[in-house]
């Protein structure tokens, strides 16, 4: 099939390489010249495990193109997807500007049927927008040619895209006409030889069910970080709850670990932006306002618990192990992170931080600063420092040489963000240890 895909971003490139490399011819538009250029050298402007080799190999093959023609893109494929951007609004509120631009302009150029599918993640009802959109613009130019709009929202958790993609859970389909379905499930055919996977339902019902995924997802997180607050008032090891309360099969163990809060460029976005909605409804969803302020408090809990033990932080030396705001990629977007960062130097800390991939993004973020150095190496960022704060859970900071750690340090004090460690066994290395939610 030939399927066209608007916006190479994280959702669009990850879609378009992933049927590419399953046999179907993709084309991805885009408005940057300079990404544009880089992805048709067969290269990525983004961290993903396992994407850019998929990126070479079907562009060498000639089933993934690039272009900077919104017409030539429109022209290509039967199937059009969009995957812009959706930045949030002041009001948490999602920005559907680039999605719209997008549905005027398919509607200016295309000649023929297409089936418009919304992959970007969109409020409720914007799939009735798209649709007006595109007919305002087939009626400006005088001509009456049909279309279908679906929702088929993506569930790819950054530093495994790639594999949920080839092997999802589930592919919702959320249609309104039998040409749209039969379409999407034959687009979708190379990727559940094993079972059927798709769930058809309305459009909205399809929107919906992203942000209410996403939405659930968070407040399990934030559900523990609270829990994690009160087991160490009660003198409790919330790693013995999690593991206690996973069992039950009703509960499972997915989503249950306390830490530092959550980032990204889902979670936060998408709890503001179903928040909104309820509102613009005249509704209330009061959970899902609890789940962001925890998760808001929950961000600072590193320097909260540096600061009960130092008293003042000014002229301290703090290492930090992780940046990105999840292992497997460089996204710093609302990462914890960067509340711990910005923290630390407001208090006059000196900060020396390593993350494997997101340092380049750090220095982008914040530039060159005299209060931030970005070490080549774990144990590097740990010379001299008064304490550690773990704030990402890279496979690298599981098992460390805590003896060599604890040499290079000047107090060996270690804030565990993510609990990776076992306390007893950090002090009797001689560590004064604090986790998250741990008595």
């Amino acid at each position: 099939m030939r399927v066209t895909i608007f916006g190479t971003g994280y959702v669009g490139l990850v879609t378009g390489a992933c049927l590419a490399d399953s046999g179907h011819e993709v084309l991805c538009v885009d408005v940057d010249e300079s990404k544009i250029a880089l992805l048709r050298d067969g290269h990525i402007p983004i961290y993903e495990p396992g994407l850019e080799s998929i990126v070479h190999s079907n562009v060498e093959a000639g089933r993934l193109a690039f272009t900077l023609s919104a017409k030539e893109g429109v022209d290509y494929g039967e199937i059009v997807m969009i995957a812009v951007g959706t930045p949030p609004d002041e009001d948490g509120s999602a920005d559907l500007k680039y999605v719209l631009e997008v549905a005027r302009s398919i509607g200016e150029h295309m000649a023929a049927y297409r089936l418009v599918v919304d992959k970007s993640t969109v409020p409720v009802g914007t799939g009735d927008r798209v649709e007006t959109a595109i007919r305002e613009a087939l009626q400006a130019r005088g001509v009456d040619i049909p279309f279908s709009v679906a929702s088929n929202p993506e569930f790819l958790k950054e530093g495994a895209a790639v594999e949920d993609f080839m092997k999802p859970d589930r592919i919702v389909l959320g249609v309104e006409d039998r040409q749209a379905e039969a379409l999407l499930r034959e687009l979708y055919l190379p990727f559940q030889r094993n079972h059927d996977r798709t769930i058809t339902m309305g459009r909205r019902s399809a929107e919906l069910t992203k942000y209410a995924a996403n939405a659930m997802l968070a407040t399990r997180i934030s559900f523990m970080n609270d829990l994690a607050n009160l087991a160490e008032r009660l003198g409790a090891d919330i790693e013995d709850v999690r593991r206690g309360i996973g069992s039950d099969a009703r509960i499972g163990y997915s989503f249950l670990y306390a830490g530092t809060g959550y980032g990204g460029s889902c979670f936060p976005k998408d709890v503001k932006a179903l928040i909104h909605t309820a509102r613009t409804e005249g509704t209330e969803l009061p959970l899902l306002v609890a789940v962001e302020q925890v998760n808001a408090q929950q961000k600072s809990v590193l320097v909260r618990k540096a600061r009960a033990h130092f008293g003042s932080l000014a002229g301290k030396q703090i290492a930090l192990w992780g940046l990105a705001f999840k292992p497997g990629t460089d996204d710093m977007r609302e990462a914890p992170s960067r509340t711990v960062l910005e923290a630390l130097w407001s208090d006059g800390a000196q900060v020396v931080a390593y993350d494997p991939v997101a340092a380049d993004e750090c220095r982008r973020i914040y530039g060159d600063r005299d209060d931030l150095t970005l070490a080549a190496t774990p144990l590097e960022a740990v010379r001299g420092a008064d304490a550690l704060m773990v704030v990402t859970e890279w496979k690298e900071f599981r098992a460390p040489a805590f003896d060599e750690l604890r040499k290079r340090m000047r107090h060996p004090i270690v804030f565990d963000g993510r609990n990776l460690y076992d306390g007893d066994m950090m002090r009797r290395r001689g560590f004064e240890y604090f986790g998250v939610g741990r008595a």
